[in-house]
């Protein structure tokens, strides 16, 4: 099996941490590449759900290697609070089986202090929709290069030298601009030094345990977080996360050659969702839009925030192609769209008399465009427990088949329910 990225193609949110789950037995090493613990995979095997939001689903499978990459903003807290979770299931959490890159950035106490504090003195209209969990604030440190990363934690003095340096302009925005409490350096230096030598184990060279594994023939599977829709070059900026989501990431927030990487595979939710604030074309304000919410359980796994729905939208696949192209798709939550008399895809847009067929690089110009809809009629039939492609109701099979003309790939994956066991491989 080649080395591949799995991604997600509209707005996060798509079931990538089940499709993670569904290889994670077929390859040597889960790596995940970007973002923090503001992204959270839920997977469900015989019946059971697991939560995971920095700890790549490959976790599940015993003797799969794991790594959270440079590209990563990591919380420490939550990373051991989600390693003894594990552990409670008796699931192998090793620092023989699970590592981290040393030049992955921890997020710390005032990145989450900050974020917080950003978010509630904006106005009802300006707010981005963060989750507070520190990701922005840490991914600026990393740019202004004053950031804390894992490797740092082997030196005491370098880490207490790095929190002072932050909280000097930190605790000039929480007494000036947000009025809040300053933070102290020995408190926060305590804190995270507290947790440093159970975390220190964990980090090792990833880079030479990938060139290691490539010798032996071994492949990789790259995990990415959020979706291309929220790609901080790509997305409907400024409503988007704070790190390159898009699949060629993978090489640069794991740190290996780009070459490597053969396949590519885009998580496609068979609707939209979409979390917090920010243009959506399709969303759903009826009726229709409450069923696939209740139906799909459509609340974020790690805010508990309900999610915008909406109609399929072949403009973000349309992008999602230009930009990432995926070598083929895997479509989740059809099983969601099964009850409805008619289903709508968007298949264009029109802007000011103008009919585009991707989304314009402006979110203000985005929330403005017209959707223009086709339909197809839907099924009643309950599709949860079909093993193959030919066992589902013509009309799903359809619709499959016209996502797959609108994307421009083939659907490799086709999930019909939330459990492993359910999805159908083609």
């Amino acid at each position: 099996m080649a080395n591949m990225t799995v991604f997600g193609a509209q707005w996060g949110d798509e079931g990538k941490g089940k499709i993670v789950d569904l290889l994670g037995s077929e390859v040597a090493c889960v790596v995940r590449y970007q973002g923090g613990n503001n992204a959270g995979h839920t997977v469900i095997v015989n019946g059971e759900k697991h939560v995971l939001h920095v700890i790549p689903s490959g976790i599940l499978h015993e003797g799969t290697l794991c790594i959270i990459g440079n590209g990563v903003v990591l919380d420490p807290f939550v990373f051991l609070e989600e390693l003894a979770s594990l552990k409670a299931k008796h699931i192998d959490t090793s620092p023989k089986r699970l590592f981290v890159s040393p030049k992955t950035q921890l997020i710390m106490p005032y990145h989450k202090t900050l974020d917080a504090a950003r978010e509630s003195m904006k106005s009802a209209n300006g707010k981005i929709g963060t989750t507070g969990r520190g990701i922005g604030p840490c991914y600026e440190d990393k740019m202004a290069r004053i950031g804390v990363r894992a490797g740092d934690l082997k030196d005491k003095e370098l880490v207490r030298r790095k929190i002072e340096t932050a909280l000097i302009e930190k605790n000039a925005l929480f007494k000036n601009l947000y009025h809040i409490e300053e933070m102290d350096t020995d408190k926060v230096y305590q804190e995270v030094m507290a947790i440093a030598e159970e975390l220190v184990p964990y980090i090792q060279d990833t880079t030479a345990i990938f060139h290691e594994l490539q010798k032996q023939g071994k492949s990789c599977l790259f995990e990415g977080a959020q979706g291309v829709m929220l790609d901080i070059d790509h997305g409907t900026y400024p409503f988007v996360t704070s790190s390159n989501t898009v699949c060629s990431n993978a090489s640069v927030g794991a740190g290996v050659p780009a070459e490597y990487i053969k396949e590519h595979i885009a998580i496609v939710k068979a609707y939209t969702t979409r979390v917090g604030t920010g243009p959506f074309p399709t969303e759903l304000f009826d009726e229709t839009g409450r069923y696939l919410q209740q139906k799909g359980g459509e609340f974020g796994a790690t805010t508990g925030r309900t999610r915008r729905c909406g109609w399929f939208d072949a403009c973000v696949l349309r992008e999602c192609y230009r930009i990432c192209k995926p070598t083929t798709f895997a479509l989740t939550k059809l099983d969601v769209l099964g009850g409805l008399d008619e289903i709508k895809i968007c298949v264009g847009y029109v802007l000011n008399g103008e009919k585009l067929e991707t989304p314009p690089s402006s979110a203000f110009e985005y929330a403005n465009v017209e959707p223009v809809y086709e339909s197809m009629a839907g099924w009643k039939e309950d599709i949860s427990s079909c093993l193959t492609f030919e066992d589902l109701p013509e009309n799903a099979k359809k619709y499959v088949a016209r996502l797959e003309e609108l994307i421009g790939v083939k659907a490799g994956f086709v999930s019909v329910g939330p459990d492993r066991n359910q999805t159908i491989r083609r």
